[in-house]
């Protein structure tokens, strides 16, 4: 069995390493190629760190809703119970949502999600998806037919995750990595290069021209060089 759990989160900013915090965790399943309904989604207690009216824009979460909810200590366990030892994919991970949440975790004292695990779905797509400029989760679901109803109002770390989750599978099952295409590329251009181009026995293929086409042609021919005719 092949078990890969794709995951987004929101938080309250950008700056992990200067007090930033998560505030929502989402997480969808993905089993032998197969989206399954085992999915994880929880918000979170940003423990005073304010929502700045910016911030709220993107992920329609404000400070009053999120007081309510339990604090990280209490999700985190949960988190890694779920996913457990599987692969983790997130869109621009690297940069963002793993050292994100790996702060999160290294507050708490939990162990950190390992970088052998990290499949970062930006990377993948750079490697794999020639056809489009921008490699937004936005554009890559355009691209593959991946409905962005559900998030037609703000971002939320569960619906993104069901999107990446779709993506992901789309990308893997319907596109190449790089080496694969520049191999392709190079055999057939060596195929050219041994294909027959000149000599005695180069292969040609002979055409009957209709007898009022060639008078024509010729008509045309002898006004054209000698026009004083």
């Amino acid at each position: 069995m092949s078990r890969i759990i794709c995951f987004d989160i929101e938080t309250t900013g950008l700056d992990y390493a200067h007090g930033d915090r998560c505030v929502e965790i989402g997480a969808v399943e993905i089993i032998d190629d197969k989206i399954t309904d085992n999915s994880f989604h929880e918000y979170i207690n940003p423990e005073g760190r304010i929502i700045t009216d910016e911030v709220y824009m993107v992920h329609k979460l404000s400070s009053d809703f999120l007081k309510t909810k339990p604090t990280m200590d209490v999700i985190a366990p949960k988190f890694l119970e779920y996913i457990g030892d599987s692969p983790i994919v997130a869109h621009n991970g690297k940069e963002f949502d793993f050292p994100f949440m790996n702060t999160e975790l290294a507050r708490l004292n939990l162990p950190k999600i390992d970088e052998s695990r990290w499949l970062d779905s930006m990377l993948i797509a750079r490697d794999r998806v020639y056809q489009i400029k921008s490699l937004s989760l936005d554009s890559l679901a355009k691209f593959f037919g991946v409905s962005l109803t559900a998030r037609a109002d703000a971002h939320g770390a569960l619906i993104d995750s069901e999107i990446l989750a779709n993506v992901y599978l789309e990308m893997m099952a319907t596109t190449k990595p790089a080496q694969d295409i520049n191999d392709y590329i190079k055999e057939k251009h060596q195929d050219f290069l041994n294909m027959k181009k000149f000599g005695s026995d180069f292969p040609t293929r002979h055409f009957d021209i209709p007898q009022d086409e060639l008078e024509t042609h010729n008509q045309f021919m002898d006004k054209l060089l000698n026009p004083k005719k």
